[in-house]
């Protein structure tokens, strides 16, 4: 079968702006120096990368200097991107790249889609076409009560877990003694053979007492840039010494001009002079791409709160 007219083209051209780590194009782009293009999410991989290895970041294409600085976005290569046949995930069928979030959220008959009846437990995910189908010999409108009762059970007891989350916060905002301020963890490096990379925040006064963070990635594993999976995880240190053992609850938050998502969850600890740093807890980061986007910063900013429990 003859190519359609234009599709040589069109698969030149994707060929062209094909992400250099995710090899998938991208409508967002940053270009180099030298014109050389990556996707928004490799840019992001490689300065995280490049953060790890204690390296200057460097096109794959040239290896002149990469940074957010350095490198700018192309907009004509974008609205060229926007418009390039894409596939969608679910018909397997070709639209322009700007059309296909709103074909697969709204128009595609194979999109996975839920029964209506989900909130009284119907588990049902099945392709759109077949929802007109599958709700009319839906089993649990016709569920007598005390079965219905015993699936709403189950799905509160998850809700609960939600509400006493945001319940805690609420009632730590009642206390006497509340203290919060902007972080910032710069990056450092240990004295070992093999170094390895760490974050550590200046001092800083909150409740009247002198902490420090410290942050580190992937638990210091040896090479954490050899991992897709990346985590952070912190310690709080008091730094100040105290009369006596000093109760607090504590989160981290993302910073006011920060876009990266972190789930909210509040740690506890007692200092005293003998015990005055927490274990390593997870940043509780939405996923790797999150964490590569602190990564690739050139420092990390973030709001902590403390709660001081007295007795």
């Amino acid at each position: 079968m003859a190519p359609k007219p234009g599709a040589e083209w069109s698969t030149a051209l994707s060929h062209l702006v094909l992400g250099v780590v995710s090899l998938h194009a991208a409508v967002s782009t940053a270009q180099c120096t030298n014109g050389h293009l990556m996707c928004a999410g490799c840019f992001i991989h490689l300065l995280a990368d490049a953060r790890l290895k204690e390296e200057q970041a460097t096109c794959p294409n040239c290896r002149c200097e990469i940074s957010k600085s350095l490198c700018c976005r192309n907009l004509a290569v974008e609205k060229a991107v926007s418009e390039l046949p894409s596939e969608c995930g679910f018909c397997l069928r070709q639209f322009p790249r700007s059309l296909l979030e709103r074909h697969q959220k709204e128009e595609c008959q194979d999109r996975v889609t839920q029964c209506k009846y989900k909130r009284i437990g119907c588990p049902w995910h099945g392709p759109f076409h077949e929802l007109t189908v599958h709700e009319a010999a839906c089993a649990h409108p016709t569920k007598t009560g005390s079965e219905l009762m015993e699936i709403l059970d189950g799905m509160d007891q998850s809700h609960r877990k939600e509400m006493q989350l945001y319940n805690s916060i609420f009632s730590l905002l009642s206390f006497e003694k509340i203290g919060y301020t902007e972080v910032q963890f710069r990056p450092y490096r240990t004295d070992d053979f093999i170094t390895r990379l760490y974050y550590e925040t200046p001092r800083f006064t909150v409740l009247n007492q002198t902490w420090v963070l410290k942050a580190r990635v992937n638990d210091s594993e040896r090479n954490p840039n050899l991992s897709c999976k990346r985590t952070l995880s912190f310690q709080l240190l008091l730094k100040s010494k105290v009369t006596a053992p000093l109760e607090c609850s504590f989160l981290l938050l993302q910073g006011p001009y920060d876009d990266v998502r972190i789930s909210p969850v509040i740690y506890h600890f007692v200092f005293t002079n003998e015990s005055n740093e927490t274990d390593y807890v997870p940043l509780p980061i939405i996923d790797s791409v999150e964490c590569n986007k602190l990564l690739a910063a050139k420092n990390i900013n973030l709001r902590l709160f403390l709660f001081q429990i007295q007795k």
